[in-house]
Protein backbone atom coordinates (compact mmCIF):
# COMPACT_ATOMS: atom_id res chain seq x y z
CA UNK A 1 0.00 0.00 0.00
CA UNK A 2 0.87 3.31 -1.27
CA UNK A 3 0.72 6.94 1.00
CA UNK A 4 -0.71 10.00 -0.44
CA UNK A 5 0.86 12.78 1.89
CA UNK A 6 -1.36 16.06 1.93
CA UNK A 7 -0.82 19.04 3.16
CA UNK A 8 -3.86 20.76 3.57
CA UNK A 9 -6.61 19.17 6.25
CA UNK A 10 -8.17 17.56 3.35
CA UNK A 11 -8.03 16.39 -0.11
CA UNK A 12 -11.40 15.49 -2.54
CA UNK A 13 -11.55 11.88 -3.57
CA UNK A 14 -11.55 12.69 -7.55
CA UNK A 15 -8.90 14.94 -7.05
CA UNK A 16 -6.51 11.86 -4.90
CA UNK A 17 -7.76 9.55 -7.86
CA UNK A 18 -5.89 11.98 -10.80
CA UNK A 19 -2.78 12.58 -8.14
CA UNK A 20 -2.29 9.01 -7.74
CA UNK A 21 -2.43 7.61 -11.19
CA UNK A 22 -5.77 6.41 -10.31
CA UNK A 23 -7.63 8.25 -12.97
CA UNK A 24 -5.97 9.83 -16.07
CA UNK A 25 -8.33 12.88 -16.08
CA UNK A 26 -11.33 14.53 -14.00
CA UNK A 27 -13.61 12.97 -15.81
CA UNK A 28 -12.57 9.41 -15.85
CA UNK A 29 -11.93 9.87 -11.83
CA UNK A 30 -15.96 11.15 -11.88
CA UNK A 31 -17.15 8.06 -14.11
CA UNK A 32 -14.59 5.53 -12.13
CA UNK A 33 -16.69 6.61 -8.84
CA UNK A 34 -20.28 6.70 -10.54
CA UNK A 35 -19.29 3.09 -11.48
CA UNK A 36 -19.13 1.99 -8.42
CA UNK A 37 -15.49 0.82 -8.33
CA UNK A 38 -14.08 3.15 -5.98
CA UNK A 39 -13.72 1.87 -2.35
CA UNK A 40 -13.25 4.13 0.89
CA UNK A 41 -12.03 2.35 3.84
CA UNK A 42 -13.58 -0.76 2.93
CA UNK A 43 -17.03 0.70 1.46
CA UNK A 44 -18.00 1.45 -1.74
CA UNK A 45 -18.10 5.49 -1.96
CA UNK A 46 -20.38 7.43 -4.36
CA UNK A 47 -19.69 10.98 -3.79
CA UNK A 48 -16.86 12.54 -6.12
CA UNK A 49 -16.03 15.17 -3.88
CA UNK A 50 -15.73 13.31 -0.69
CA UNK A 51 -13.09 14.59 1.59
CA UNK A 52 -10.69 12.11 2.67
CA UNK A 53 -8.68 13.01 5.74
CA UNK A 54 -5.47 11.23 7.35
CA UNK A 55 -5.74 7.74 7.96
CA UNK A 56 -8.52 6.98 4.82
CA UNK A 57 -7.49 4.42 2.50
CA UNK A 58 -8.34 4.51 -0.86
CA UNK A 59 -9.21 1.51 -3.02
CA UNK A 60 -9.68 1.52 -6.92
CA UNK A 61 -8.55 -0.76 -9.81
CA UNK A 62 -5.99 -3.17 -7.60
CA UNK A 63 -4.37 -0.29 -5.50
CA UNK A 64 -4.38 1.25 -2.04
CA UNK A 65 -3.68 4.50 -0.97
CA UNK A 66 -3.43 5.59 2.66
CA UNK A 67 -3.82 9.35 3.17
CA UNK A 68 -0.71 10.87 5.22
CA UNK A 69 0.19 14.09 6.54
Amino acid sequence: MQSAIIQDDFIELCSLLKLENMAASGGEAKQLISSGLVRVNGELESRKRRKLVPGDVVECGGQQVRIAR
